[in-house]
């Protein structure tokens, strides 16, 4: 498995290092990334043309990839928008007060609902489906908003996603290039996904209350009112709320609960996953947008549905602005090199950060610790293309030559590498993969990056300990 590590390597792992820094230490990194794009495009085509036109195409290759997820967030915004102009947001969410009475309860609250969610139908589809109705009750009983986004990004995108014991696309994947049953997989990762899950959302916690005992926490809002509504934007029209009397509006938010679990069935019956699970939710909230706003507003309920939807998408392209030139950039790390650049990589590469991780493997001597850090390590740096799911197949194959090297832990090192990606790349510490936690909350994705970073790097730092005495 020998890779031959070629100028465009290095200089792709110079900007990763230079980027984690410079996120680190709170600096922009759009210019870096852009820089980025063009010396990779320069060391490609080696014409001054080429880099300059792949900056741009990067973008919109960047563009069209999270397109999806852009509309989603968009599209609940707007829906979110007329709920709370209505007030049958408030009478949706007046029943979960009962529950989520302090900001501890809510956090572990929301956490654990995300979670169970999560297994079933992935984190995404779930951030939408959960996270307009409780956001709300969290910030109500004193939660910030970047703690809820903490909780639902940590217990969603962390736990249920690493572990992916329902869906099983995780396990399945790294398990096949280990040449392994699922069933061994799964088991074996049972244990870690505990373990991280439990250090790092204990840690967030933790450090989250201490953090705002000393006055050093910052939320990240991305939009900020009074009324502490992070979904809401700031906007100059001066509205008077829509009338609408108290009875309807339990029957409405009754009939918008009924649909979303009708779309939370159809996602079990009709076994809809990722995208097509999210494309029913966010049909679903066009139709209760629509519909509320032309009861809501009666004769101007045609140009309201407009203006709602153009608020929700002045929101999601806010804050996917700061996050499409660094997606750009990291895209490159996989197919997108080639399909900017041309096929300039070595004949047997897999892309530039599956090299990279190859190459790491094949640099350390072969034993128990060394392969686990080594494991770690691989499926973290398969996980920096935001996915989470690109480099996990990488993941079972570098665990299948230590395990052989070693004679045990094929397993056990298999499920390692998938906790690692999934948990970097898979939407916890990448700020494009957590967008969705974060835009419903309306919050910096790099704000709820930085505060995700300690709990998520201690986790593995345990996990991977714990992950020794299993091999």
């Amino acid at each position: 498995m020998g890779i031959h590590l070629t100028a465009i390597h290095w200089v792709y792992l110079a900007f990763i290092v230079l980027i984690m820094t410079l996120l680190i230490r709170r600096r922009d990194t759009t210019l870096v990334c852009i820089t980025g794009i063009f010396a990779l495009g320069l060391l490609a085509t080696e014409t001054l043309s080429g880099s300059v036109s792949g900056v741009f195409h990067s973008f919109i290759y960047a563009t069209k990839e999270l397109m999806g997820t852009i509309m989603i967030i968009s599209i609940i915004v707007a829906m979110s928008r007329v709920l709370i102009k209505t007030g049958i947001n408030e009478t949706m969410v007046a029943p979960l007060t009962r529950f989520l009475r302090t900001p501890a309860m809510a956090y572990w609250g929301i956490g654990i609902i995300m979670m169970v969610t999560s297994f079933f139908f992935w984190p995404s589809p779930a951030v939408a489906l959960i996270g307009a109705v409780l956001l709300p009750v969290a910030i109500r009983v004193g939660l910030p908003a970047l703690g809820a986004a903490v909780a639902m990004n940590l217990f969603g995108h962390g736990i249920a996603l690493s572990g992916d014991y329902i869906i099983q696309g995780a396990p399945k994947l790294t398990a096949d290039a280990a040449g392994l049953p699922v069933s061994s997989v799964m088991a074996a990762s049972v244990p870690l996904v505990i373990v991280m899950g439990l250090v790092t959302t204990v840690a967030a916690f933790w450090m989250m209350k201490r953090d705002q005992q000393n006055g050093s926490w910052r939320d990240g809002l991305v939009t900020i009112k009074s009324t502490g509504d992070a979904l809401t934007t700031r906007t100059d029209e001066d509205d008077t709320a829509a009338a609408i009397s108290p009875g309807m509006k339990k029957w409405l938010a009754v009939a918008i609960l009924l649909l979303f679990a009708a779309d939370v069935a159809a996602m079990f019956i009709l076994k809809l996953q990722g995208g097509d699970a999210t494309a029913l939710v966010g049909g679903t909230a066009v139709l209760i947008l629509s519909v509320i706003t032309l009861v809501a507003h009666r004769n101007r309920g045609l140009e309201k549905v407009t203006s709602y939807l153009i608020e929700g998408l002045m929101f999601g392209f806010k804050v996917f602005g700061p996050v499409i030139p660094i997606a750009a950039f990291f895209y490159l790390g996989d197919a997108a090199f080639t399909d900017l650049f041309g096929n300039v990589l070595p004949g047997a590469s897999h892309g530039i950060v599956n090299d990279l991780g190859v190459a790491l493997a094949n640099a350390v001597p072969l034993n128990g610790a060394v392969g686990a850090v080594t494991l770690t390590i691989t499926g973290a740096i398969t996980g920096l293309d935001g996915s989470g799911f690109s480099g996990i197949s990488l993941a079972g194959s570098i665990a299948q030559l230590f395990a052989t090297a070693i004679g045990s832990g094929a397993a056990t090192l298999t499920a390692l590498g998938q906790v690692a990606a999934i948990w970097v790349g898979g939407g916890t510490l990448i700020p494009w993969a957590l967008i969705p936690a974060a835009a419903i909350c309306g919050v910096s994705p790099f704000e709820l990056a930085r505060r995700n970073l300690k709990p998520v790097l201690l986790g593995l730092a345990v996990t991977t300990v714990m992950a020794m005495f299993l091999v």
